[in-house]
């Protein structure tokens, strides 16, 4: 008979921690008021008194909305005394003049002393590269870090000058939630001997891919960067989280040997077109989009709009939508849905204004996507042994070993991941609520529960701000060293960052070239001539 499983909660925390009193709140600018921007500034509020002082959004609505709720309010012992003046701006060159003439004319006067970096991902190299020259801020940079791997470069290079000075962060969020904690403790502490192979999946979700990755910002490689990167780079970082990132501060890690990937834009294209949709282009004029599981207006109407939800994926297509709906009601809220889902363009429209914009009505199989919906990534390691107390190589922790990552678009679930963690003395099954630990000599399964933080990730996005707050405070308090800090709270470095998302482009290559990629050659052949060329 099959032993029954158990449930513990020794390793979860009951409760989430209370908000952080800051003696000096840090002082927050967040460029880019979309919904990454947005997540970030609600996820510092909730964990903690810092400040939102200062937005920079191009688009007027979203910046006013955006200020209106960070910055000039009043929320209890969480009081922002902002003014308008000098909290708002419409580019990153005017907040910067602005910045410096304060440096110069009132350096008494409080500036902020924390950034995050929440722009379009092709724009992360200039944002970045222009507040490291400027000096001064700590910076926390949304996932990707750039959209290749020269662009990755070139930051790790502006950045490192001053990582002795600033705390750097980018949000791999996977790392922070309580969830992905606990399961790296459960892997790290042996708690199924060593680790032999591991799988896990990301799957995307039917619609979320057609809204992101077909139709939205994210479709064409050329104009943002392939799927792996700007979906999965989170999954990618997350193994080498797990399987080779160092406990200890400049401990060595243990690197993949092989990396090989397989994966195509195997359904959203042309070939796969229903026949009885013809010749259209847009869902609002096809004869099959009453049938049509990817009809726009199912997705963003019917399963979305007419069910009250204004926020995400709705407010993407009409940024005002939300504000329509609260003052004239859901019939005008639709009315203007159904005119933006409307848009189309033609084969006589500029290739460049096709791809200047996000296309939510366009039919899925008639779009200008190409980048991959579902792929696989093998990454291989090798017996890489250190010398042990006694002088005599020692692979714990070090041995060879296997992972296996599917990102795959035609799923029920949304971005809620799970695997299985293959060890020498038990198995580990998790999902984005339980973790599942079976022992082989008690033959028992124990299944954990960690704490659901709310938010989002999993309370990924709350842990990562939180971790960073925290950072910056005992720089800027002078309690600790940037290293410190770094490792501390963040647990990962400039380094690490880097090197994960080396690793999606070594896996791109392989892709692409039908190959498998030799990790150490293709760092010494691709990365290093251009780190040594700086």
């Amino acid at each position: 008979m099959a032993p029954s499983a158990t449930t513990s909660t020794a390793l979860a925390a009951t409760s989430p921690p209370p908000p952080t009193h800051f003696t000096q709140p840090p002082r927050i600018l967040i460029i880019g008021a979309g919904s990454r921007g947005t997540a970030y500034a609600q996820a510092a509020l909730d964990c903690s008194n810092a400040l939102i002082t200062t937005v920079i959004e191009t688009i007027a609505s979203k910046r006013r909305r955006f200020a209106a709720r960070f910055i000039h309010h009043s929320n209890g012992s969480n009081n922002n005394p902002s003014s308008s003046e000098g909290s708002e701006f419409a580019g990153l060159d005017d907040w910067i003049s602005s910045e410096r003439t304060r440096r110069t004319q009132s350096p008494e006067t409080p500036g902020v002393n924390a950034v995050l970096i929440c722009v379009l991902d092709e724009m992360h190299e200039e944002v970045a590269c222009q507040l490291a020259e400027l000096g001064g801020l700590h910076i926390l940079v949304e996932k990707p870090l750039s959209t290749s791997l020269q662009s990755c470069v070139k930051m790790y290079d502006v950045l490192k000058r001053q990582e002795q000075e600033r705390v750097f962060g980018i949000c791999h969020v996977l790392r922070y939630s309580p969830h992905n904690v606990m399961l790296r403790d459960m892997v790290v502490n042996g708690e199924v001997g060593e680790v032999l192979s591991l799988e896990h999946t990301e799957p995307v979700g039917w619609w979320h891919f057609s809204h992101s990755y077909v139709r939205g910002n994210w479709r064409k490689e050329k104009t943002t960067a392939p799927s792996l990167l700007t979906k999965s780079c989170h999954d990618i970082d997350f193994i080498l989280w797990l399987l080779c990132s160092p406990l200890q501060e400049n401990a060595k890690p243990h690197l993949p040997s092989y990396l090989t990937s397989t994966g195509s834009r195997t359904f959203f294209r042309k070939e796969r077109k229903p026949i009885a949709a013809g010749e259209a282009t847009n869902c609002l004029a096809c004869p099959f989009e009453a049938e049509c599981e990817y009809s726009a207006k199912k997705i963003y109407v019917e399963r979305h709009l007419d069910n009250g939800n204004t926020g995400w994926p709705v407010k993407i297509v009409h940024s005002d939508i939300e504000d329509v709906y609260k003052t004239q009601g859901v019939d005008k809220a639709r009315e203007m849905l159904l005119k933006n889902l409307s848009e189309d363009y033609t084969s006589e429209t500029p290739t460049a204004e096709v791809e200047a914009r996000p296309w939510f009505g366009r039919c899925v199989w008639e779009s200008d996507n190409d980048v991959c919906d579902d792929q696989c990534v093998t990454m291989t390691w090798e017996d890489d042994p250190v010398d042990g107390q006694d002088g005599k190589p020692e692979l714990t922790g070090r041995g060879a070993k296997t992972a296996q990552f599917h990102m795959v678009a035609f799923t029920e679930k949304i971005c809620e991941r799970r695997g299985r963690i293959y060890g020498t003395k038990g198995e580990i099954e998790y999902d984005s609520k339980t973790i599942k630990v079976h022992n082989f000599a008690t033959g028992k399964t124990v299944v954990h529960s960690p704490l659901q933080m709310g938010g989002g990730h999993g309370g990924g996005d709350i842990g990562l701000i939180r971790q960073f707050l925290f950072a910056v405070d005992a720089v800027e308090s002078r309690t600790m060293a940037v290293s410190e800090a770094q490792r501390r709270f963040l647990g990962c470095d400039l380094d690490e960052a880097f090197r994960s998302h080396a690793a999606v482009f070594a896996a791109e290559e392989a892709r692409t070239q039908r190959k498998v990629v030799d990790w150490e050659h293709w760092w010494s052949e691709s990365v290093e001539p251009q780190l040594r060329g700086r």
